[in-house]
């Protein structure tokens, strides 16, 4: 189908119902080049409805395991450094699917288009994230597909397919916000190991994921004050009812920071979750 001819929930679907990694992302940035042309063309493409599937279309390859089964390997080694590209291209290509997740299954409630704007333009940087990871497996003669990965990310959007709030509070203010604190230590193992594409490619997602935590706090505060509620309130009630793990310090509360995220809205919830099943 003619891209120019789709609206924008449109478009997310068939991201997520394109199954293998490269076609996906490609795919991915195609439609986010077209919606942003569009927009400063003023050539508005319709946000539209569209029913996203419950799962995103995956390649057959990783298999997909529950956490505790997916293999330890330790980072000083070149084994285990290719384990950990391979675990953060799995992040990465399942961030593609769930910020064009939030754009589908969300296109029916009144938001201003930024709110689309930031989403489309948070899927395009995953999309170049994984393609800068698998680069660099296939540099070190491995490639996205060839170690089991963790089945459990999903379960975030399973769980908030139904509430926007709760979405934004668990994918980009927790889930990615986690990204931030851990990150900088996975950029020392690489740069001690002299990998340096790896470092690149490590210190470029570091700096464009701040932006992607910081959509999701200005979008949660922005849906609070349409409403009238407490953001810190809202988000502390949201993590306790969909996260299913714990929040574990230290954080990067210097880049949550930057993201708008203050540390009374995570240190509470360190204390009081039980431990995780999946982070």
């Amino acid at each position: 189908m003619d891209a120019n001819k789709l609206t924008l929930a449109e478009m997310a679907v068939e991201v997520l119902t394109t199954a293998e990694g490269k076609a996906k992302t490609d795919l991915s940035l195609r439609h986010a080049k077209t919606w942003v042309q569009s927009r400063n063309e003023k050539k508005s493409i319709a946000i539209g409805t569209a029913v996203p599937p419950l799962h995103p279309a995956r390649p057959q390859h990783p298999q997909l395991l529950s956490q505790r089964d997916v293999p330890k390997r330790k980072p000083g080694s070149v084994e285990g450094r290719i384990a950990l590209l391979h675990a953060v291209a799995h992040i990465e290509l399942n961030a593609v699917d769930l910020h064009w997740d939030i754009i589908a299954r969300f296109s029916d409630v009144p938001l201003p288009l930024g709110f689309f704007d930031d989403w489309v333009k948070a899927a395009s940087e995953e999309s170049k994230h994984f393609k800068l990871v698998s680069s660099c497996l296939e540099q070190m003669d491995s490639y996205y597909g060839a170690l089991p990965a963790h089945a459990g990310m999903w379960r975030a959007a399973e769980d908030t397919k139904s509430d926007l709030l709760g979405r934004l509070a668990v994918v980009p203010m927790v889930l990615e916000a986690r990204g931030l604190d851990v990150t900088p230590n996975m950029i020392e193992i690489f740069r001690r190991a002299k990998a340096d594409e790896a470092v690149a490619a490590l210190e470029t997602i570091y700096r464009e994921e701040v932006s992607h935590v910081a959509y999701g706090s200005k979008w949660f505060n922005f849906l609070c004050g349409r409403d009238n509620l407490d953001p810190k309130e809202v988000f502390h009630n949201l993590v306790r009812k969909y996260f299913k793990g714990n929040l574990k310090p230290p954080f990067n509360e210097e880049k949550r920071a930057d993201a708008g995220l203050p540390p009374d809205f995570y240190w509470p919830l360190s204390e009081e979750l039980k431990p995780a099943h999946f982070s």
